[in-house]
């Protein structure tokens, strides 16, 4: 049994997570989750055993010198807590680590005893994959459960993927199996432009998680470097006619196809992001520690709400009731039905599917 000491009772609290590696093209899902991390200055509570879940041959320990003395960093995955106050108070907690290259079950258990020891209410899962998209173009963004009810309440995609899949994939059918509300969100990166970094997938992801879990996202920079980044890709398109031409036929098929997208319920969601901003921003308070993790079992662990397990109670924050929230909404969808190569290209029809976790991966570890 996990034991959290320390860690304050949180108000809401939805667990946000992404992992580096086959689930991850251009390090936009694990960027996004370090961006929270730091504009909320996140506090680290726990980290798993990195003996436990990852080949050292496949993600090498990296050694530094701290004044003198040499330290090592081992992989692994760690979960902060950022509370985020303000007129709509959401505490979150965050994971962020390398996609494990063994026992995924164990992994996904720990994960999940976390959840229910803080008494997370909703699990979303930040991914990226390769897809035939522009780079000129808003970077598509589905949201996909595989909770037929969720889908519903909440205008997602019921996944029916068919095929390879990365922890993203794991861990939500974990979450299903356990009885834990899980989304995943999945931004389509140009292929042709698939290195690391890419500030305009990161964007994407956390515009639309701010959408789906209400709160409003300090961005700092990130926009602006979204615009530089893809200033510098049209000037390197713009040296090679071919490269020009295909991004051409790209955008002309992206255009035709999203033609019904831009519809009233769109607009509305852009609205209600921007009166979002005009707001200001929430206040924020540091989070507490903890250090101790439990062993998983072979099985997906469920919240039985006996001795030991239960939820805490919920924590009431002084301050003005919260509105019920903007709707949550897709952006321009890559379909959850479409089935990808495993090395993150596109599949026979062309298109890349959400579950598959395709990404910029080549150094990444596969189960």
């Amino acid at each position: 049994m996990i034991e959290l000491e320390g860690v304050p009772e949180l108000i809401d609290p939805v667990m946000v997570a992404a992992f580096e590696g086959w689930n991850d093209a251009g390090d936009a899902a694990s960027t996004a989750v370090g961006h929270l991390d730091r504009e909320w200055k996140g506090e680290v509570f726990a980290a798993l055993d990195a003996e436990d879940y990852y080949d050292f041959q496949v993600n090498r320990p990296t050694v530094w010198l701290d004044g003198g003395a040499r330290k090592i960093v081992w992989p692994t995955t760690r979960l902060s807590v950022v509370r985020v106050g303000g007129e709509k108070p959401r505490d979150l907690v965050l994971v962020r680590g390398i996609e494990p290259s063994m026992r995924w079950r164990s992994f996904c258990n720990e994960i999940l005893g976390f959840a229910h020891e803080l008494g997370v209410e909703m699990v979303v899962i930040l991914g990226a994959l390769l897809g035939d998209t522009p780079h000129t173009r808003p970077v598509p963004v589905s949201g996909v459960t595989s909770d037929a009810d969720l889908a519903r309440t909440m205008d997602l995609e019921e996944t029916r993927y068919e095929g390879p899949t990365g922890i993203v994939g794991i861990l939500q059918e974990a979450c299903t199996h356990a009885g834990v509300p899980a989304v995943s969100l999945w931004a389509a990166v140009p292929h042709y432009v698939s290195q690391p970094p890419n500030p305009k997938a990161t964007l994407a992801l956390l515009n639309r998680l701010e959408d789906l879990i209400g709160l409003r996202i300090p961005l700092g920079e990130l926009a602006e470097d979204a615009r530089a980044w893809q200033l510098g890709v049209d000037q390197l398109a713009a040296e090679d006619s071919e490269v020009a031409e295909y991004v051409q036929s790209l955008e002309e098929a992206r255009d035709t196809a999203e033609l019904p997208e831009a519809s009233g319920e769109a607009i509305a969601r852009e609205f209600e992001r921007y009166l979002r901003r005009r707001d200001g921003g929430p206040g924020q308070q540091p989070g507490g520690h903890a250090t101790e993790t439990g062993e998983g079992s072979g099985t997906y662990l469920r919240d039985t709400s006996g001795p030991g397990r239960g939820r805490p109670p919920r924590a009431q924050r002084p301050g003005p009731t919260p509105d019920p929230g903007a709707e949550s909404g897709t952006g321009p969808a890559v379909g959850p039905d479409e089935k990808p190569e495993p090395d993150g290209k596109a599949g026979p029809d062309g298109k890349p599917g959400p579950d598959s976790g395709s990404g910029d991966d080549e150094d990444s570890s596969d189960d």
